[in-house]
């Protein structure tokens, strides 16, 4: 067994990879562009939750109270009429430095799972490919399995979670093989 303690390094730099490649994928690669569609009367959209004084959270339009409300008629045609909208409103701020520092402390997170689980499978001096398994399968994991219940149950667009479980392969690769080159010896 292997002490997390000592893989520090591969956490830590796999962590600074993947930072770093997903810059790259979101800001100089083309494929994402399209994972936000503009709302048609996009302004008018604004200007009626501005007046409706919404607040940042998540919200489902039309929402039922209860599962009573449900099988109301009068509730059943408001979602027949639709829109029917999963929506979530966010902080008018264009800074981003809080979101970029709580996504470093989840790659160091992912990098510690990875550790952890990869240290109680295998040990000292275990093989490049084994280590790369077991720190890529459990990385490739948390970034991108939890991703798909969106698109079940939230109906997101299946080609931006497609789009999301690459991302999550390439990050989970990224970690996988620093893993392997610095795994203890």
């Amino acid at each position: 067994m292997v002490s997390i303690m000592s893989l520090w390094i591969p956490i830590l730099l796999s962590a600074v990879l993947v930072f770093f490649a997903s810059w790259i994928i979101h800001m100089l690669l083309p494929y994402h562009k399209s994972d936000f569609k503009q709302a048609p009367a996009e302004d008018d959209l604004m200007e009626a939750g501005r007046k409706a004084g919404i607040q940042p959270g998540d919200y489902m339009i039309p929402r039922p109270a209860n599962m009573q409300q449900m099988k109301d008629p009068a509730f059943q045609e408001k979602w027949k009429r639709g829109p029917v909208m999963i929506l979530t409103v966010t902080n008018p701020s264009m800074s981003m430095g809080s979101q970029l520092l709580q996504w470093f402390v989840y790659l160091v997170i992912v990098g510690i799972m990875s550790a952890y689980i990869t240290s109680r499978a295998l040990p000292q001096g275990a093989p490049y490919l084994s280590v790369f398994r077991f720190a890529g399968a459990t990385a490739f994991a948390s970034y991108a399995l939890a991703l798909v219940q969106d698109s079940i149950w939230y109906r997101k667009s299946w080609a931006t979670t497609w789009k999301n479980l690459f991302d999550g392969l390439v990050y989970g690769c990224l970690t996988a093989g620093v893993f392997g080159w610095l795994w203890p010896r």
